[in-house]
């Protein structure tokens, strides 16, 4: 039986290619099983809070939205309804993320998901620490480990991820880097694109 193929994904929670890319890499887990094995990762599309970017220029912004909506696979997305926002900056989801990830892949997964629905369909500003709590309790997650997302270490991790994916040349998201080919995929790709090279992997000819 060939090794299974091991991706790795530089993603963001505040771009919505990277939600159009998880929900294709969902779909990618689901038929393949034990075959690939997937390590989402850091990249920091906002590492800093903007202070001149209000609620306003966010609504319209959100627009943008809709152009990844169009895809026939796409998740549900819905431009900004509600007042909350606009988010500071993309780190404190990603320690949200890191937190649930140190109780194991199920409770990861729940978390990041939950994370992508609730900014891109139901208009919550998941850089907000009370919103944030509130969707870690959607997710089933124990309340204790909320705090996690506070240790120093976990924001050492973020920023390292986030440095090797620039070494990596990655300057967009969402990208995917296949152990063993050196260059990533940057882009959310059809999901054919993903099926169609993971088989050739599987099968040795790439």
């Amino acid at each position: 039986m060939a090794e299974p193929v091991h991706l790795v994904v530089w993603s963001d929670y505040l771009c919505p290619w990277c939600y159009l890319a998880a929900t294709r890499l969902r779909r990618i887990e689901e038929e393949f099983g034990d075959r690939v094995t997937m390590e989402w990762r850091t990249f920091l599309l906002r590492p800093h809070p903007d202070p001149e970017r209000t609620l306003e220029k966010f609504r319209a912004y959100t627009q943008s939205w809709l152009r990844p909506a169009a895809e026939p696979d796409a998740p549900a997305f819905r431009p900004w309804a509600s007042d909350e926002g606009p988010p500071s900056h993309s780190v404190p989801p990603h320690l949200v993320a890191k937190a649930a990830a140190t109780l194991g892949d199920e409770a990861f997964h729940a978390m990041h998901e939950r994370l992508l629905r609730a900014y891109f369909a139901e208009s919550r500003d998941i850089t907000n620490v009370e919103t944030l709590h509130a969707l870690w309790d959607e997710a089933g997650l124990p309340d204790e480990g909320f705090a996690r997302a506070g240790d120093e270490a976990l924001l050492r991790a973020v920023v390292t991820e986030h440095n090797e994916a620039v070494s990596h040349d990655v300057n967009g998201v969402p990208a995917v880097f296949m152990r063993g080919i050196d260059v990533p995929v940057v882009g959310a790709m059809p999901y054919e694109t993903y099926q169609r090279w993971i088989e050739r992997r599987l099968a040795g000819t790439i």
